[in-house]
């Protein structure tokens, strides 16, 4: 049994109004649960709808970091959103700095802040994405005492130095399809070394799909491939890390 613990399924645009062959291919492929997971509150109505609709999908609210929007949302209306039995996590959010070397990213932190407040005030955990920010992103959660209420690094790449940080932080650390590419040997550095009741495994469908699939749309039922390399990686059968990252998923976000 295995699960995506980060997907978007209201962008498999390839597939317009027929999530049940991402379904079918998924039960196929033995992914049994996914989390279908927020970034632009415009779309979480969406996001919200597919959760309540199908039993092994689950849902997160946020705004991703580079999101451009005319209002911020407040506390409160991520609060709000966040109500729903359905949603099981806040996120994703964070810092990417990646476009931005030259900017003031002072919104991009404030939205960080405010999305770690309200995971601490409703106790439910992070979805953080990182990128170009590494320093800033770890010192955002040391300081917002982010550790409060965990959660996960989603499409982990950055070093094995940051990985740790996060681990001491109470984080678990997500892979996806990247570390079956050839030269993420970073990536494969850290999948090799994170403790197994830690990791996660996503697709970020559409996006990343691991080889043999790389290049074209991602989607939940992939996930196998990035286990099957990853235990390949770590010299253990898939089942053992089938098993424990579906244990991962459920004690960090069902639980």
């Amino acid at each position: 049994m295995l699960v995506d613990s980060h997907c978007h399924l209201n962008m498999l645009n390839e597939y317009p109004n027929d999530l049940a062959s991402i379904f079918a291919a998924a039960k196929e492929s033995n992914v049994t649960h996914m989390l279908c997971v927020c970034v632009t509150l415009t779309k979480f109505p969406e996001i919200l709808a597919i959760a309540k609709q199908y039993p092994q999908v689950r849902a997160s609210v946020g705004l991703h970091p580079t999101e451009i929007t005319e209002v911020e949302p407040s506390p409160e209306t991520l609060l709000n959103y966040a109500q729903h039995k359905e949603v099981v996590a806040i996120g994703e959010t964070g810092l990417d700095y990646y476009r931005s070397e030259n900017e003031d990213m002072t919104w991009q932190r404030t939205r960080f802040a405010n999305h770690i407040a309200v995971a601490k005030h409703i106790k439910k955990p992070l979805i953080i994405h990182t990128r170009a920010a590494q320093v800033d992103t770890i010192a955002m959660m040391q300081s917002e005492n982010a550790n409060d209420i965990g959660g996960v690094m989603h499409c982990f790449t950055e070093d094995w130095g940051m990985a740790k940080q996060a681990l001491d932080l109470g984080f678990y650390i997500s892979i996806s399809g990247i570390v079956t590419f050839k030269n993420a040997l970073q990536v494969q550095e850290v999948a090799k070394k994170v403790p197994l009741d830690r990791l996660l495994i996503e697709t970020d469908a559409p996006y990343l799909a691991p080889v043999p699939f790389r290049g074209k749309p991602n989607q939940p039922a992939y996930v196998k491939h990035t286990a099957q390399y990853i235990a390949e990686l770590r010299g253990i059968p898939i089942e053992e890390l089938a098993q424990t990252t579906t244990q991962n998923y459920f004690s960090l976000f069902i639980a």
